[in-house]
């Protein structure tokens, strides 16, 4: 996925993105003079008890730091895993760590503080959010799978004047409607604890040790148990915050099902925001398999949300525009439903991180990951007529 530099003097200069195939690692583009870096990569593959693997999420901290994370987790019921993976990660000096250069050793890392915040149970990671009060928001990617929410210890005031450390200690919770036995459930929500106010385990939850021997709460096998029961969901990805006045909505993609969920944070109700019945707005009719496997999430200027899809490049891998008139978290009303946007024609490869730049009206970066030709691309997309949003239609 990718950010920008959101906050600080020189907020919106660097693009960031990280690497999910291959060797983990974290990559700096100066958007000013055009020098692209790698700032921290993973010094050994797997399974080498140095190795990292499958960066996914990408996002800037309120605080000015940059947090990324492994795609990676076991299911091991009852007992947890020991694998070392589903770690989240922050850099602290995303724009001062040196870029590093061929062949990559421990020693190539040493300029940036690059730091595992073990208070973050683990999960197969990829969509993050926070939201105004500092809350953070992170999934499980998994068939069966919940949503989470981190809160930390420390005041957010505190944290944002850099005055306290976010992750020194805090709490995670679950989501969970109802009893939590219903797959995919919407209507009233409540979180669940797994974990104390600092961090730790609450009795019962599952405390694993992994392979290289650290200690760590398992979010996702602690999370089906009866005491601490999250509703699951098809295979969560990404999630993406819209504010809307005095409002927050989380936004999730559930892959297997073709959905978006919307979460409203204050009414604490959760309902579908599209799905195969949504009207495709070039058809007038529903959009039935035309969308499929949605993954990433975006917001634009105007709070309009885009869903990217983890398709075949250059056959069906398209990114599609929810057109919300009302901003009322349906797309029943006349005039509302999805539109086809882009659609990536690399064969091969898949679109991933859609984001638009919050700086700039009308830009946008994209990636392009793992097509058949070995090379990934950024792409850099412009709108020229910023008298139009992003999706097209005049406002």
């Amino acid at each position: 996925m990718l950010t920008v530099n959101e906050t600080g003097r020189q907020r919106g200069r660097f693009l960031f993105t990280v690497f999910e195939t291959g060797s983990s690692g974290v990559q700096r583009q100066d958007l000013w003079s055009g020098v692209t870096e790698t700032v921290w990569q993973s010094p050994c593959a797997a399974p080498a008890s140095c190795a990292h693997v499958a960066f996914d999420a990408s996002y800037w901290t309120p605080w000015g730091t940059c947090i990324t994370a492994e795609e990676n987790w076991s299911t091991a019921p009852g007992v947890g895993s020991t694998s070392p993976y589903g770690r989240l990660f922050e850099l602290k000096n995303p724009l001062t760590a040196p870029g590093i250069y061929g062949p990559v050793t421990p020693a190539s890392n040493a300029g940036a503080e690059f730091v595992h915040q073990n208070v973050i149970p683990r999960t197969s990671h990829e969509g993050i959010q926070f939201d105004r009060n500092g809350a953070m928001y992170f999934i499980d990617e998994l068939n069966g799978a919940s949503i989470y929410k981190y809160v930390p210890k420390a005041p957010f005031k505190r944290v944002l004047a850099g005055r306290a450390d976010y992750f020194a200690a805090g709490q995670t919770f679950v989501l969970r409607v109802g009893d939590g036995q219903t797959p995919n459930a919407t209507g009233a929500y409540t979180w669940v604890p797994l974990t104390d106010g600092d961090g730790n385990g609450l009795p019962g939850a599952l405390v694993v040790t992994d392979v290289n021997g650290v200690r760590s709460v398992d979010a996702r096998n602690t999370t089906d148990l009866p005491a601490f029961k999250g509703t699951d969901y098809p295979r969560p990805e990404d999630l993406q915050i819209q504010r809307l006045k005095h409002r927050e909505f989380l936004f999730m993609a559930a892959t297997t099902t073709n959905e978006v969920y919307r979460l409203d944070l204050d009414a604490q109700v959760i309902a579908v925001f599209a799905n195969r019945s949504t009207i495709d707005l070039a058809t007038g009719a529903a959009v039935g398999a035309g969308l499929a496997s949605p993954d990433n999430l975006a917001l634009d200027h105007e709070g309009n949300l885009y869903v990217i899809e983890d398709r075949n490049g250059g056959v069906d891998d398209d990114i599609w525009f929810a057109q919300d008139l009302n901003q009322d978290g349906d797309l029943l009303d006349e005039g509302e439903g999805l539109g086809r946007w882009a659609s990536n024609g690399t064969p091969g490869s898949e679109f991933s991180g859609l984001y638009f730049d919050p700086f700039r009206k009308g830009r946008a970066w994209v990636n392009i990951q793992h097509p058949s030709s070995g090379n990934d691309r950024t792409i850099q997309i412009d709108l020229h007529d910023v008298g139009e949003h992003a999706g097209g239609t005049e406002r």
